[in-house]
């Protein structure tokens, strides 16, 4: 596993935020830089919650999209890869939907300030997905205005989007549901199937498991025209394409691999090295 992103160590609604709980404005905007150029939408942030600062590293970074993993625990929602890492302090709500309702509500209803890109919160069910999802919509529900929310047959864009993964129980009461304030992820075989954009903008899947290329010699060219196939075919259907399990240690072949999705235009890169990736994507000025 050293050379995929697992690392073990520690999508605009912009009007008045109810946030049930409020952080302080300094804290709000822990790592935001005005002066910066413009976001990294493109860049995700695999497992954040293992940085030291979770969300604020990544926004310090300029990244678009980040991923917290869930455990419902005593009708609370933890933030932990593993059951013994679980700790009753690290609520999605302290480590993520708080601090974005605040920095967003400093920032006039943008994430970034004098950017209307929706920032992705992807959350990953790692209990069962029909009760953690139920428990996790009564949570984003709270937060009004401040995720994009499909009602009704319409998806009416906010400062964040929330997309979930994991366990794959929670596709059936999702689907049911006339109004939700998230997202599905969905794999390369939704691409065939009958659901929209509007269900799953997000299509993601194993690297390993579709591709043999680790970015060592040259990419086959079958494989580069079943990259592009599958990007164009999302695409086509308004839905965005993200690998994991893609090379993430520093050198020549992680860059090879990161510069053949970009030109694929695959929508995110995954990372544990948020400076590594931000560089890259700078160098090579894509969002």
């Amino acid at each position: 596993m050293a050379l995929t992103t697992r690392r073990r160590a520690l999508t605009t609604l912009g009007v008045a935020l109810a946030s049930p709980l409020a952080l302080p404005a300094a804290q709000a905007l822990a790592g935001h830089h005005p002066h910066r150029p413009r976001p990294l939408w493109r860049a995700h942030a695999h497992n954040d919650y293992e940085h030291p600062r979770p969300l604020l590293d990544a926004l310090d970074h300029r990244f678009g999209s980040v991923e917290a993993d869930i455990y419902l625990v005593g009708g609370q929602l933890l933030v932990a890869h593993d059951p013994e890492d679980l700790d009753p302090a690290r609520t999605l709500e302290s480590l993520y939907l708080d601090p974005l309702a605040a920095r967003v509500r400093a920032n006039r209803g943008t994430v970034y300030r004098g950017d209307r890109g929706s920032f992705q919160l992807l959350i990953d069910l790692k209990t069962e997905g029909a009760s953690t999802y139920a428990e996790l919509h009564r949570r984003l529900r709270r937060y009004k205005g401040l995720f994009t929310t499909y009602a009704h047959g319409r998806v009416f864009p906010g400062p964040v989007t929330a997309v979930i993964s994991g366990d794959r129980a929670a596709r059936a009461p999702m689907e049911a549901q006339r109004v939700r304030h998230a997202f599905y992820d969905g794999r390369l075989t939704d691409l065939g199937g009958p659901a929209p954009a509007s269900f799953a903008p997000l299509i993601s899947d194993n690297w390993a498991l579709n591709f043999t290329w680790q970015g060592v010699g040259a990419f086959p060219e079958a494989e580069r025209r079943k990259l592009r196939t599958l990007v164009g075919t999302a695409h086509a259907r308004g839905q965005r394409v993200r690998f994991w399990a893609t090379p993430d240690a520093p050198g020549p072949a992680r860059d090879a691999l990161w510069g053949e999705l970009v030109a694929a235009d695959v929508d995110h890169l995954n990372t544990d090295d948020l400076a590594g990736l931000e560089a890259f994507l700078d160098t090579h000025r894509t969002v």
